[in-house]
Order: structure tokens, then C-alpha cells, then sequence
């Protein structure tokens, strides 16, 4: 029985809000002109007032958008749930982050609102608390169901049972748990209902493994546990409704968000890129796929230099050129993507029917992509519905369907979002979006007869379609005649899906099935294929008669129907499809490639066996590329050793050498080095990339080539890169002239560090000693910026040792704090007070840069009292907007204060988020407090880390990249530094940001306006 809700709440905490009945359109995409005048006459705390929200919107034309909800009603909603009776479920986030914000908390938790519309004039008059509770702590998903609320909150899924309907949660249990850390944005996110009866949920890659409410792993649909090494990063899952039978559907993402299913069982989400390196991007899920965040059999960073890597950082973000890496759907530049839905309903304008509709609470907005078909895939474009002209305090973070199709867009409302940072707690709003003059109603919904089901089933609210399908499948046979008529009726193919999927779960299916699979229409066509597979009927007879179907994207789906299909008729099938491959279409390539997962050896010997000669065609070499198979290895090689093709057109298949691990390939490629006949220094580089350091080691001529493409880089990171993976002790001399001679780079830099690891300290100090005191110099210039321990205990030696010139030992000190176990050796050594008085201002001096204020403070306080500096105070927003900002000079700050670790536009160093649009996504006052307070809002995959290796360094960076063998360390200026796991004694997450604290206090506060002049202006074109 449907819960009922009463108006009658004698318990209730807040306060309805009375607002104006604001109402603002736009035409098209583009911002009304009466936006920015509307607004621009408000101060910055007026702008905030729930009275003006709307003034700072845009719509797309012929709608209108008005409050439902504002705060004290409501504040920090991440996610909503609309139910079929129209009420508004609201995930409160009130305790997010406090240990990083430094915000207050509610002790008893935070909580599930649910927010009604009693009298019928569009905004909620009744606020009423489901749950409140301490293990509610900043949740990010709820699904309402029947008397079921689903709530994501890592690292657990709980389900609140209301067993008396009287909008209260009576009891809760686990669904699942041990999804990543706890208050995590890149956790559990919310589940939503399938048009078959399933749940479909996901996780960001902080989720990492799931279990079972009882603490097991859970399994996939192989029996494998749902965990590295098989799935990495973010995953997309569908499961049966009491959550068991999960399968995992998708692999590698980095944080999407939210997924959606429309009603022929396609699935859609978006995922948000490292921040910064506008590659945010929406995916059409192929099943079984991977989304390429990471490097598929390493686990390297998207940063990690490879092979054939892509030319821009948002292609590079996600692997696109390797192969069995699905392509994206669409990218859309920077942002911080949140909830998606499929509108399937037809109360909004034709544009947004049957589309996608999401929100980017980073650039505030919330777009349509309308999807079109592209061979075996799809493409889209971008259109606005909502948009935050001249408020960017404008976060919404979800979007859900109302019955009456209208609708329902979540409003974080605050100066940031993400990077686990908030600015304001007390806001936050709910709006309602329908075409002009629509009002809200909730059409009455009639579960009590089979043509009232039938009704509810083509509505656009997913609660609605929900009870419809449980109670058309309870009634069984009854409902058959009804559903078929929906079924066999030709105007709406998706509401036709919708019954297609009830029918098949009522009576097995088959012959449902067999009547998709003829139906004329190739969507229905491939949904029976998927029927056919989630029912487990036997899927040889079906793909017998669908392989050749006319439809590419039919084709596609046979293709990824025979995921792990172990049967004897599975090859040939794959042949016919493989065939039928136009050498073009990379959809339907990776379809090829995941039907042939872990069946590649018997597929490619009888995709061989039909074609003959796989390389006469460029059909045949992109399926030997994106083979995982010993069989393909000979042809591969020959595709990479073509000399009558450009190299640049073959790094593909060198790259393709990295995806297949066999014995196979390491023969072939040292032949490669055998036959390179004119020692072309470029492909033996491109060879030896490719191979691992024992087989080169083991090698003669593989040895021969790896000294002739040492001397053809020498002096480039490259060459560092190459002496230290092999070792090469041969190379002691030249690393000790570049350590002399480029002390002033990362690469002088690295060759002192390799050369002391090497074991030379002796050959160190031959120089520090020696007559040739620029040498000398020179050569403590360089150890001091490797922070090792050999390193640091020679630079303490020469500063305490008296017999050394006084310029020498200011040189050692000033180098000893240009690393992070320096910084704390100069502390120490001033803490001992035996340094002498002269060298006291280049200890200081040595850490004036670092990143730890309390570094700074504590070595300065050991300077004269008259040569302390007293704490500059942080100008206020509007001392800032009292001063006139040079933007032409605030760049100038930026390159000054900045640049060291933030890329604008490829310009600067890659060790911080990239900048190149933070004026789309933060307002001033998020700007400032960002430069402020960095570590209130610590970008994930940006956490400092102190390394702490066996030999006694300590290192502290960021982990740019970490595989199973090694990890690599960025530092600020963008460099890194290659650490083998074997070497790691230990590693420590910091708690504090790497960006520099009290970075303002070296500016002037015209300085400070002029760079957030500049930052602002930083926006998308």
C-alpha cells in the first residue's frame, strides 16, 4: 500500500519561506539582455537573497523557472528524488567536509527532507524530516521506491524502510559497504530504476570494491570479485532490486556522477576530468567497457607519457588513442558534471524530448545533449536549459522528473563546488522548470486497475513507472492483454519498450523476444538482444539471426552480447560481425573488442582463417591493433616495422604492443632492433619503450641499441629517464656534468640525484673539495633541490664545517631547505643554534618558498626582531571591490606568484589544478578564498603525499602516477620523480594543501585585486 502523507507536522523545525513569484525567460541559449541589468544594481549580498535568485537565470526560450523551495526550508542539497505524488526528497549536506572547512556540524547528523506542494500553488508549503541521524553525513544518492528509500552514502548504500507510510524511516539496513572513505565525492552515487526491473547505480574511483552487507566481495557476473586488478577507477552496475545478481557494466572512470537508463536499456553518464583539464565528458556506456582514465594494464596516470599519446590534454585525459578504450559521447571543457536524467516525457519543448538533461554545477548550468546515431555510436550537441548568467553561486547538482513532467533542478547554491571545499552553509533551493503558465499538478494515479498501470507506465516520473511495473508483473497473465496492446502499438516505440520489458519478465520472454528481434524498428531490434542476454536465454540461435542485420548499431550489439559467451558457434559468429567491420567506425571496433574478451585466440584464428590476409585492408590492421592475442603479434609487428609508412603513423602499433603481456611480442620486437639496418636512434627508442629492462639487459643487441639512444637524448629528461631505469652506471660521468653544468633545471636536478643513488657520494665531495669553486658551487646547487639523505648530510656538513669559504657554506644553505626533508633539516639546525650568525638569513632564506607557512614563521622567528616581518592581514571582498582591478597586470601577478604550479592555456606548470577556465567556475569570493585558504578545498587527485623511502629521504609531492611497480612523484614547477614501490618505506597522505600558504601575503591588495581581476576573466569562449 502507497504511504500517506499528512499536512499535520507539530514536530517540524523549519519554517516555511514565503517567496516572490519570480519568473524570468530567455530566448534560445543565449542570456537575456534584461539578465545582466536585473542583477547588476544588486549588491553581492543582495545577488544571494532568496527574493532575487532568479535574476541572475537564463532559460531556453518558452520556459520559465520559479522556486519550489529555498532555504530556511532547505540548505546544501546534492541530490533529489521527485515521487509519484509530486513531493521533493532532498539530500541535505549540511556537515560537509568540516574537518577541511572548518564549519560548524549538526551532531544528531545530517538529513532527508521531503518537501510537499499541499495547496497547489507551485511551491512547497510543508517540510517534513524522514531521517535524521549521525551516519547521514554529507550523502550523495537517494532513490525513493515504494516504501523503500535508497541512500548513497559512502562507504555504505543503506535502505530506509517507512513500513507505516507515514513519511518516517521505521528501520534501515545495509545494501552494500566498503565503497571507498567516508564523506567522499568520489564515493557511492545514487541508484535509479530501469525500464527492466533493475537497479543501475555507480561509483566515482574512490569507491574502489564493493561488498555485501555482511562485509564480503561482491562478485561480478563471472564470479569474480568486483575489485582491482580486473576493474579500476569508477564503475557503473546493475544489480536486481534487493540488490543481489550485480554486474558490473562499465570500468576506468574517474567520478560519474550519476547514471541514467532510458527506456530501451541504454545507458548514459558523465564523468568529471582531473579539475581543470576541460575534459569533462559524457559517455554512452557500452557494456563491459573501459573508459580509459587510467592506462588498462598498468594503471598509469592519464599524464604518464606514452606511446602515441593524444595531441590535447582533454583527449589525453582519457587514453582515446588506445586501443580498448571506449570513445566519449561528447566532451564538454571544464566543469564539475553532477546528476543526469532521460527526459521521456513531452510537457518540455520538442529540443529536450527523448534527451539527455544534466547538470554542470562548475560553469552553472544545466544542458540538454541532444543524441544522435554515428555508425555504431552516437554523437551529440550542447544545449542550454538553465543557465547562471550573473550569479555563478548557481551549483545545481541534480535534476529530476516530476509527474507532470516538468522539471525539478537542486541548487547547492554556493561561491564553489568540489574539491570537498563549501563556502556557505545556510543556502540552498529548489526550482521547478515547465514551459510558460504551466502549473503544477499531479495527475492521480490509479494502481488498482490494469489500464490505470498501464497509464502510470508511460509516465515521465521514474516512482510512477516504478509501481507500475512491479504491480503489472505481480498481476501476471491478467495484465498480458493490456501490455501487449501498448506493445504491438506503433506511435511511441518507447513507451512499446516499456511494455516489452514488463512482458518478458511476466512470462519468460522468449517469444517477446523473437518479436523484438524481427520488429522494424533496429532499437527495439537491439533491445530484444539485451533482453535475450540479461534473461540468460540462449544466445547463439538469437545472434545466428541478428549477425547480419542492416543496422550497424544491431551489429554492435551482437557484438557485445558475446561478452564471455563460451561456445563453439561464439567464434564464427564473431567472425561474420568482425567481417562486416568498415575499417572507420571505432564504436564498433571496441564492441568487437569487448565480444572477443578473453576468447581472443580462438576468435582472431578464425577471423584469419576467413580473411586470409588480415593486413590488405585497413579493416583488417585496426582489428590486429585492437587484438589482445600471441596470434596478432607477428602481424603487429610487421604494421610497426613497415618502414613505408611515416613513424608517425606507426606509433599506433608500437603502442598496441603494451596491451599484450604474451612472450610473443619481446622476440619480435628485439628483431626489430636487429633489422633497423640504418640504427635509426628513433625507432630502436620506440622499441625499447616497449620492452621490459630484464629482456633488454638479457639482450647484446638490444644493449647496443640502448647505448646509442642514451647518447642521441643525452641531456634531456629522457635520458634521465633512460639512465635510471636501467640503471646505467656507465653514465656516472655525464650525470655528474650535468649535475655541474644545468644546475638550474630539473635535469641538473636529476642527475645529481641518480648519481648520488649510484653510490658516488665520494666523487661528490672529490668536487665540493676541489679548487674549482664554480664547479663546486654549482654542484651544491643541484644536491640541494634532491632532498635525499645523502644529499642533505653533505649540504649540512659544508654549512657547518668552518674551514669551507663563507660563500660556499651560504650556498649549501641556501640549498638545504629547497626540499620538503630539507625545509625540516633547516629547523632543526636553527633549533640546534649551532649555525653560525652569518648563515642564519640564508637558512631562512632557503625556506622562504615553501609551501608550509609554519615553516616560513618558525625559521623567521629565529632572524633579528628587526628583520621579522609581522603577518600581512587578508584584504576583505570589499576592500578588493573598492580597487579598480588591472587585469593586463594581474597576469603579470599570476605569472609571479602562480605559474610555478598552474597551467593557463598550456602556459606554466602542469603540478596544480589547470586554471585556463576558473572564472567559469568560481565567483570573486571563491577565488579569494581559495588563494586564502587552499586547504580548504583540496582538489581530489591533488593531496599532497610524504614519501619516506628506504634509504632515509623523505619526499613530499603529489602522486601524478602509481602502478604495481612504481610510483611517480610531481613536485611544484611541475616535475616528477620515478620512485620504485620496492624502494618506499613508507607513505603519508599530508592534511594540508602543497599550494602555498599565505601566498597573498607577498602582494600588495592592489596586487591581490589585479590577479583576481585576471582569474575571473578566465572563462570559457
Amino acid at each position: 500500500m502507497k504511504k500517506s502523507f499528512s499536512v499535520s507536522l507539530p514536530g517540524m523545525r523549519l519554517a516555511f519561506v514565503f517567496l516572490s513569484a519570480l519568473i524570468i525567460s530567455s530566448c534560445g541559449n543565449n542570456a537575456n539582455d534584461n539578465i545582466a541589468s536585473a542583477s547588476d544594481s544588486l549588491t553581492e549580498e543582495q545577488k544571494h537573497l532568496p527574493e532575487n535568485a532568479l535574476k541572475g537565470l537564463a532559460l531556453y526560450d518558452g520556459l520559465e523557472i520559479t522556486p519550489f523551495a529555498t532555504e530556511p526550508m532547505l540548505v546544501n542539497p546534492t541530490n533529489i528524488d521527485v515521487d509519484d505524488k509530486g513531493r521533493v526528497w532532498v539530500l541535505e549536506a549540511y556537515n560537509y567536509r568540516p574537518a577541511i572547512n572548518g564549519n560548524p556540524t549538526h551532531t544528531e547528523g545530517d538529513r532527508i527532507v521531503i518537501l510537499q506542494d499541499t495547496n497547489g500553488d507551485g511551491k512547497a508549503d510543508s517540510s517534513m524530516v524522514f531521517y535524521q541521524g549521525p551516519e547521514i553525513n554529507s550523502p550523495l544518492g537517494i532513490s525513493v521506491l515504494g516504501n523503500r528509500v535508497i541512500v548513497s552514502q559512502s562507504p555504505y548504500v543503506w535502505v530506509f524502510y517507512d513500513d507505516n507510510n507515514d513519511l518516517k524511516a521505521d528501520r534501515k539496513e545495509i545494501m552494500f559497504q566498503g565503497i571507498g572513505g567516508e564523506q567522499h565525492d568520489h564515493g557511492m552515487h545514487s541508484f535509479v530504476f530501469g525500464p527492466d526491473g533493475k537497479l543501475y547505480f555507480n561509483f566515482g574511483n574512490e569507491g574502489k570494491t564493493l561488498l555485501d552487507k555482511n562485509g564480503k566481495p561482491v562478485l561480478d557476473q563471472d564470479g569474480e570479485p568486483i575489485a582491482p586488478p580486473k576493474y579500476r577507477q569508477g564503475m557503473v552496475f546493475r544489480a536486481d532490486p534487493d540488490g543481489s545478481n550485480v554486474e558490473c557494466l562499465g570500468k576506468n572512470f574517474r567520478n560519474n556522477f550519476e547514471v541514467t537508463v532510458d527506456s530501451y536499456g541504454t545507458l548514459w553518464q558523465s564523468d568529471n576530468d582531473d579539475d581543470g583539464n576541460k575534459g569533462v565528458r559524457i559517455n554512452y556506456v557500452m557494456p563491459y567497457g573501459n573508459y580509459g582514465y587510467q592506462d588498462e594494464m598498468t594503471g598509469a596516470h592519464w599524464s604518464a607519457r606514452r606511446t602515441n599519446w593524444e595531441d590535447s590534454i582533454p583527449q589525453r585525459h582519457w587514453h582515446l588513442n588506445d586501443p580498448g578504450t571506449i570513445p566519449n559521447l561528447l566532451q564538454t571543457g571544464a566543469g564539475s558534471p553532477t546528476g543526469i536524467i532521460t527526459y521521456e516525457g513531452k510537457l518540455l519543448p520538442a529540443a529536450f524530448q527523448n534527451q539527455l538533461i544534466h547538470c554542470d554545477a562548475g560553469p552553472n548550468v544545466v544542458r540538454s545533449y541532444p543524441v544522435e546515431k554515428d555508425g555504431a555510436g552516437y554523437k551529440a550537441k550542447i544545449v542550454n536549459l538553465v543557465k547562471g548568467e550573473n550569479d555563478q553561486w548557481f551549483r545545481p547538482a541534480d535534476v529530476c522528473v516530476a509527474p507532470d513532467g516538468s522539471l525539478f533542478i537542486a541548487d547547492w547554491y554556493d561561491p564553489g563546488v568540489g574539491g570537498h571545499a563549501a563556502g556557505d552553509q545556510q543556502r540552498g533551493r529548489i526550482y521547478r522548470v515547465a514551459p510558460k503558465g504551466t502549473a503544477y499538478t499531479v495527475p492521480a494515479q490509479d494502481y488498482n486497475t490494469i489500464p490505470g498501470l498501464i497509464t502510470a507506465l508511460q509516465n515521465p516520473n521514474l516512482e510512477t513507472r516504478f509501481f507500475a511495473f512491479i504491480n503489472l508483473k505481480a498481476k501476471g497473465a491478467d495484465a498480458v492483454a493490456e501490455l501487449e496492446k501498448l506493445w504491438k502499438s506503433s506511435a511511441e516505440p518507447r513507451m512499446r519498450a516499456r511494455a516489452f520489458w514488463v512482458l518478458v519478465k511476466i512470462k519468460g520472454g522468449t517469444g517477446y523476444i523473437d518479436q523484438a528481434l524481427a520488429d522494424p524498428n533496429p532499437d527495439i531490434r537491439i533491445m530484444g538482444i539485451r533482453a535475450a542476454a540479461e534473461e540468460k536465454t540462449n544466445l547463439i540461435p538469437v545472434l545466428e539471426k541478428m549477425v547480419k542485420d542492416s543496422d550497424v548499431q544491431v551489429r554492435r550489439e551482437c557484438a557485445i552480447a558475446l561478452y564471455h559467451v563460451k561456445s563453439p558457434q561464439s567464434a564464427a559468429l564473431w567472425t561474420t560481425l568482425a567481417q562486416q567491420y568498415d575499417g572507420k567506425d571505432r564504436w564498433y571496433l571496441e564492441a568487437l573488442g569487448v565480444g572477443a574478451d578473453r576468447q581472443w585466440d580462438e576468435f582472431f584464428k578464425a577471423y584469419e582463417k576467413a580473411v586470409g590476409d588480415v593486413l590488405k585492408t585497413p579493416a583488417g590492421r585496426d582489428i590486429v591493433w585492437r587484438a589482445r592475442t600471441d596470434v596478432a603479434i607477428p602481424y603487429l609487428a610487421q604494421l610497426a616495422a613497415d618502414r613505408t609508412v611515416p613513424l608517425q603513423q606507426r606509433l599506433r602499433y608500437f603502442r598496441a604492443f603494451d596491451f599484450n603481456p604474451g612472450k610473443a611480442k619481446s622476440a619480435l620486437l628485439l628483431q626489430m632492433i636487429a633489422n633497423n639496418e640504418a640504427n635509426d636512434p628513433e625507432v630502436n627508442k620506440l622499441v625499447l619503450n616497449h620492452l621490459d629492462a630484464k629482456t633488454v639487459k638479457n639482450s647484446p643487441v638490444a644493449m647496443k641499441a640502448l647505448k646509442q639512444v642514451v647518447q642521441s637524448v643525452s641531456g634531456t629528461p629522457e635520458y634521465i629517464d633512460l639512465v635510471q631505469k636501467y640503471e646505467l652506471k656507465e653514465e656516472n660521468p655525464k650525470l655528474l656534468e650535468l649535475a655541474i653544468s644545468d644546475y638550474t633545471t630539473p635535469v641538473g636536478r636529476d642527475a645529481a640525484r641518480i648519481y648520488l643513488q649510484q653510490g658516488n657520494v665520494n666523487e661528490v665531495w672529490k668536487v665540493i673539495n676541489g679548487k674549482d669553486t664554480v664547479q663546486s658551487n654549482h654542484l651544491l646547487k643541484s644536491i640541494g633541490r634532491v632532498g635525499s639523505a645523502p644529499s642533505l648530510a653533505i649540504l649540512q656538513k659544508v654549512i657547518t664545517t668552518s674551514s669551507y669559504p663563507i660563500d660556499t657554506r651560504k650556498v649549501a644553505a641556501l640549498g638545504l631547505g629547497r626540499s620538503g626533508a630539507g625545509e625540516d633539516a633547516v629547523i632543526a639546525m636553527l633549533k640546534s643554534k649551532k649555525v653560525p650568525d652569518e648563515l642564519i638569513p640564508s637558512l631562512v632564506e632557503s625556506v622562504s618558498k615553501s609551501w608550509r607557512r609554519a615553516i616560513r614563521t618558525e625559521a623567521a622567528s629565529f632572524l633579528p626582531a628587526s628583520a621579522q616581518k609581522e603577518k600581512a592581514k587578508v584584504p576583505t571582498l570589499a576592500e578588493l571591490n573598492a580597487l579598480t582591478a588591472n587585469v593586463a597586470h594581474g597576469k603579470e601577478v599570476y605569472k609571479t606568484a602562480c605559474a610555478a604550479c598552474h597551467q593557463v592555456n598550456n602556459e606554466g606548470a602542469g603540478f596544480g589544478p589547470a586554471l585556463s577556465e576558473i572564472g567559469s567556475k568560481l565567483p570573486k569570493e571563491g577565488l579569494l578564498d581559495a588563494i586564502v585558504n587552499p586547504s580548504k578545498g583540496i582538489s581530489f587527485g591533488y593531496e599532497g603525499w610524504e614519501i619516506k623511502t628506504k634509504e632515509g629521504s623523505t619526499i613530499p609531492g603529489i602522486i601524478a602516477s602509481k602502478t604495481e611497480s612504481d610510483i611517480t612523484l610531481k613536485f611544484p614547477g611541475g616535475t616528477t620523480q620515478l620512485i620504485k614501490n620496492s624502494d618506499i618505506a613508507s607513505r603519508k597522505q599530508m592534511e594540508t594543501s602543497m599550494m602555498t600558504e599565505g601566498l597573498y601575503e607577498s602582494m600588495s591588495t592592489q596586487d591581490l585585486a589585479d590577479l583576481l581581476g585576471y582569474l575571473e576573466s578566465l572563462k570559457k569562449k
